[in-house]
């Protein structure tokens, strides 16, 4: 067995929201704990995603950590901040928390392997670098390994290609340039409205129609934050434990079939009007989830807004087909601000890939089914992630009996309330799958965060050293997620939400829908029965 060169309490992988808030929070303990962060500074998602255009999708202050001494000085200047505000915001949080100290830049985690005589992991970075640590937390997020689709001839392609999630730091000038953007979900259409202004030329690949809502962009001044402050900010941020989506705001408490049909309409004009957002769909009428008849009348009104803004009838039926590709919230809603409009400048072509599917990637550009091949200078993959489970799997993780938790996975992924695996004792996993993992990020964070924190606690004061769920409990909670999922609309061919997006994943319920505030009460309900369903042991 390989000697560590160093012996922790607790090592931590990633420094967004959750690494962050397990540092502070573990630290503060008394426990050793440092943060392992492959990218150069700390931020999670928002150091990648620089890409023009890139924004959060949740409001503020929903999308903020609840602790005051961080909030009380800090001030927004949008309701939607944009990658650089929120890369300020988190360098304002290490000014409070100071946790740079303890987070060690550019190594990446690439293996992990239990060591059972001593009930610790051997954690190897790859400049091999050898941790060995009691307890192993990985808050690498939902959005961490990027999918790149397996195009033939990428890498003959003479020009510039980035994943949006891999845009160069130091930016790209666009002026002039012929870009071609592949993939039209959340970070597509952030990329496209930005860049099509600046670009000589902008040709969009399009697979599946993004039913996005409008993001009713406002700026916030300082005085209305004071106020806010003063009066909301605490009860906002406990108002988020209390609702569904750990947003502000719960769908309507009524089903549209209980109201007229213009009750109905004047309910979607105001919320489309009013607030736009995710809120168009999560506060709409509560049936909206599962009544497909429901859903798809909010998709009928979704496409007469789109169908308002697009001039062209051939474009109108790509962006907002008369049958809906899925139903509303099969995917994650997209918020967009000129969008839309976007289609009607000059410089701009969509290519339906359902009809004219991409063949290759050649030395000039991207040829297609239909025989033509368009040049271009750029090509911007917004083609998404291996999300919830790539970011844990794509590290080598050998648990109980040489298991590695990527073997298990392939064969359909079990978690014990979203934050365990049977196999792999002593390891937790945050935001990934099997829990509330699509709800608001730093409320679902901060929630299994607490519990980790309140567990590895509880252990350390009794002289536990190794947790593991049983496999009849994690059995359980994965029939627990399916039934979750299986009330609401999601059979979407590419849904994320059930790992269709990559090829030769297994289809299958990834995401605990049952509601923040169930979820809290499970969790609960496990730690208040002496951890209902682990098994707990010394050495």
């Amino acid at each position: 067995m390989t000697s560590p060169d160093l012996i922790l309490d607790i090592l931590c992988v990633g420094a967004g929201f959750a690494g962050i808030f397990e540092l502070y929070h573990l630290r503060s303990l008394g426990y050793s704990v440092k943060v392992f962060e492959a990218a150069e500074d700390i931020g999670g998602v928002w150091w990648h995603n620089c890409y023009p255009g890139a924004r959060v999708d949740s409001i503020i202050p929903v999308y903020e950590f609840s602790d005051e001494k961080i909030w009380k000085d800090w001030s927004w200047s949008e309701i939607y901040p944009d990658w650089k505000e929120l890369r300020r915001y988190f360098q304002h949080v290490d000014e409070k928390l100071n946790v740079r100290k303890d987070i060690v830049f550019n190594r990446r985690v690439v293996s992990a392997k239990w060591n059972a005589d001593e009930d610790r992991w051997l954690i190897t970075s790859q400049d091999g670098f050898v941790v060995s640590a009691r307890f192993f937390l990985l808050c690498v997020g939902n959005n961490s390994k990027i999918y790149i689709p397996d195009i033939p001839g990428l890498d003959r392609f003479r020009g510039a290609c980035y994943h949006t999630a891999r845009w160069p730091q130091e930016g790209i000038d666009l002026g002039g340039k012929r870009v071609a953007v592949i993939g039209t979900g959340a970070s597509g259409v952030q990329v496209i409205q930005d860049v099509a202004p600046r670009a000589s030329q902008l040709t969009v690949y399009q697979r599946t129609p993004n039913i996005a809502f409008p993001m009713r962009q406002k700026s916030i001044d300082e005085e209305t934050l004071r106020k806010m402050k003063q009066k909301v900010y605490s009860m906002i941020h406990r108002r988020r434990r209390q609702t569904s989506g750990g947003h502000n705001f719960s769908s309507y408490p009524k089903n549209s079939s209980d109201a007229t049909a213009e009750e109905r309409f004047l309910f979607y004009e105001d919320l489309w009007d009013r607030t736009g957002g995710l809120q168009v769909f999560t506060a709409n009428y509560q049936d909206i989830r599962w009544n497909r008849q429901a859903n798809d009348e909010l998709y009928e009104f979704w496409r007469s807004k789109v169908l308002e803004r697009v001039q062209s009838p051939r474009l109108q039926e790509i962006l907002a087909p008369k049958i809906p590709p899925h139903p509303i919230g099969a995917k994650r809603p997209s918020l967009e601000v000129t969008y839309y409009d976007t289609f009607n400048l000059p410089n701009i072509e969509l290519v339906n890939l359902t009809q004219d599917p991409i063949v290759e990637i050649t030395e000039k550009g991207i040829s297609t089914a239909d025989g033509y091949e368009r040049e271009f200078d750029l090509i911007i993959l917004a083609t998404g992630f291996d999300a919830m489970t790539g970011g844990i799997t794509q590290i080598d993780i050998e648990g109980t009996n040489g298991i590695y938790i990527s073997e298990k996975w392939a064969k359909g992924v079990r978690t014990y309330l979203g934050m365990m695996t049977a196999d792999f004792p002593n390891m937790f996993f945050i935001y990934g799958p099997g829990a509330p993992s699509d709800a608001n990020g730093p409320t679902s964070i901060e929630i299994q965060g607490e519990w980790i924190n309140t567990c590895i606690k509880d252990m350390m004061d009794k002289g536990l050293t190794h947790i593991e769920p049983l496999r009849e409990a994690e059995e359980e909670w994965r029939q627990v997620v399916a039934e979750s999922m299986a009330a609401r609309l999601f059979d979407a061919p590419t849904s994320v939400f059930l790992g269709r997006n990559i090829p030769g994943k297994i289809s299958e319920p990834l995401l605990y829908f049952g509601g923040i505030p169930k979820y809290i009460q499970l969790c609960r309900e496990k730690m208040d029965s002496e951890y209902k369903g682990f098994s707990r042991t010394s050495s």
